[in-house]
């Protein structure tokens, strides 16, 4: 019996210093990777200095209107990932794609995540820039939160909301984040820490923006740099670790009435029986209700829908702007 408890020591031992080796030869080889990986990362943008760090905004178009692309959770280059959608638009107008701390050519600032943190860096990032208000804001997914706590504390910055496939506040307190899921988030933060991820890049990056045109293949290289780079990082984590809190403060004011949006409701074609997607329709309905201008339109496709359906986006925003927007300035 002593005999076997030492064979099973040894073999745990071993073990364990297999482990610890693996762990260590990742980590080494994703820092030597990210070293080689640098050269490409040549700003894209104006990096402007916020509370003594960087943050990238990349601007382009000089039309009339400036619609601020707001990237959802763990989109780790949003300039590259949301192109194919903003080059629709600043031909007539101008963009500002809004790379928050810890995204894309931005500093991770490893500082407190809550709403008016984020909302006052990018204010500050965007006047910085050469962006003045009043703006057209497109979230996408977690960045509903701050774009319509954005138009509840300051109204007359926002012109009108393009809502892609947001998460609601009201979503956010209702389904709040489990023990379970919070020590997932910390553990999934952590891996990627050691680079863990290098070992699955398809949930690094998205695939389908590497089989699209939009990007030329130098972009490509670029993407899935800065995604290995920034993936996951404290700032990712806490944005999910604090959207209930964020949530509610936002429950806590008056619905932003005078603000138009329109919600873009990705509708994935095997889900759309489900009682999530019914759910998400009916929220999206309710709180078009309680705004004296809104619509609510369902788009085919998946959450991402910037990447399925562009042009529809496109199509829809400028009709939603000139028809309701625009047209009601007029007659005031």
């Amino acid at each position: 019996m002593k005999t076997i408890c030492k064979v099973v020591k040894k073999l745990m031992i071993w073990l364990i210093a297999v482990i610890l080796l693996g762990l260590v030869s990742i980590f080494s080889y994703h820092h030597y990777q990210l070293m080689k990986e640098s050269a490409l990362l040549t700003d894209e943008g104006s990096l402007v200095k916020v509370n003594d760090k960087k943050i990238n905004v990349y601007n382009e178009g000089d039309g009339k209107d400036t619609y601020v692309l707001m990237a959802g959770s763990g989109i780790a280059a949003p300039i590259y990932e949301m192109k194919g959608l903003y080059s629709k638009f600043f031909v007539e107008n101008k963009i500002a794609v809004m790379e928050r701390a810890g995204y894309g050519y931005s500093d991770v600032f490893n500082d407190a995540r809550d709403i008016d943190t984020m909302l006052e860096q990018t204010r500050e990032a965007l006047l910085q820039s050469g962006n003045k208000p009043p703006y057209i804001l497109m979230p996408h997914s977690l960045s509903g939160i701050e774009a319509i706590y954005w138009a509840q504390k300051y109204p007359q910055e926002i012109k009108a909301i393009i809502a892609l496939d947001i998460g609601l506040p009201q979503q956010y307190v209702t389904h709040k984040m489990s023990l379970t899921n919070r020590w997932t988030v910390r553990g999934v933060n952590l891996l990627t820490e050691l680079g863990l991820h290098r070992l699955v890049p398809e949930m690094t990056y998205n695939p389908e923006v590497m089989k699209q045109s939009f990007l030329t293949k130098e972009e490509k290289e670029i993407y899935k740099a800065i995604s290995f780079k920034q993936f996951f990082n404290n700032d990712m984590k806490e944005e999910l670790l604090h959207a209930y809190e964020n949530s509610q403060k936002s429950i806590n004011l008056p619905k932003p009435k005078e603000t138009p949006i329109l919600f873009i409701d990705a509708i994935a074609e095997q889900n759309k029986n489900s009682k999530y997607t019914k759910q998400q329709s009916k929220d999206y309905r309710d709180f078009a209700k309680q705004l004296n201008t809104s619509e609510v339109v369902e788009v085919s496709g998946t959450h991402s829908i910037y990447l399925y359906k562009p042009d529809e986006i496109y199509d829809l925003s400028q009709a939603f702007i000139k028809s309701k927007v625009d047209k009601k300035e007029r007659s005031k």
